[in-house]
């Protein structure tokens, strides 16, 4: 197989300056942009605005589509406790829950070297949570996901877009090291939570 040809010294990297562009249409987005997910291939696609627009709504594409939303909330008027966490047996301290309308019911992931790792879930167990936790059954289906870090200061709960736990494991493979992560990994992980900590409104249980 032949090697991709190489930019000479003082050239730009034809492929590093190529920009994204739509998954859907082909035309340039910017670095900041919205993704549609794919439930059939459980995937996340680039878009741009009209395309994302475009799949807000349900049954745009046969429901195949669905605009992936960018709301982040967080209910501090109800915390989860470490009891409570302890109920789910997560054998980690970072998890998210996300409810497959294809599988019809949630399934919880952490992100691990290797990407998101599907871990088991009792299901009994995270509905109860959820009647004394609304925030926990306000994700809306395939599109956003409950975002769980407990740590010795605690719990934390968001509801986060899905796309953002696509973004936390892709940082645990780019940081990943030796058997505890690394320092580099931890201060990623850090980081990650800090933004979501800043975009997270509070969470109405009317709305």
């Amino acid at each position: 197989q032949a090697e991709a040809a190489q930019p000479q010294p003082g050239q730009p990297d034809p492929a590093a300056a190529a920009p994204e562009k739509c998954e859907m249409c082909a035309t340039p987005v910017p670095a900041e942009h919205g993704h549609v997910a794919d439930l059939e291939q459980a995937t996340l696609l680039c878009a741009c605005r009209a395309c994302y627009l475009l799949f807000t709504q349900e049954q745009a594409g046969r429901g195949r589509y669905r605009a992936v939303p960018d709301r982040y909330l967080a209910d501090p008027s109800s915390p989860l406790s470490v009891a409570e966490w302890d109920e789910l047996e997560i054998p980690v301290g970072l998890a998210f829950f996300l409810h497959s309308s294809l599988r019809g019911e949630v399934a919880g992931f952490y992100p691990s070297p290797a990407g998101a790792t599907e871990c088991r879930l009792d299901l009994q167990a995270w509905h109860r949570l959820g009647a004394a936790h609304p925030l926990l059954a306000a994700a809306a289906p395939d599109v956003e996901a409950i975002l769980i870090s407990r740590s010795d200061s605690g719990v934390d709960c968001f509801l986060v877009p899905i796309d953002a736990c696509y973004e936390l494991a892709g940082r645990m493979r780019l940081h990943w090291r030796g058997f505890d992560g690394g320092s580099e990994a931890r201060a990623s992980i850090a980081d990650f939570l800090d933004t979501v900590r800043s975009r997270a409104r509070a969470f109405r249980r009317d709305s």
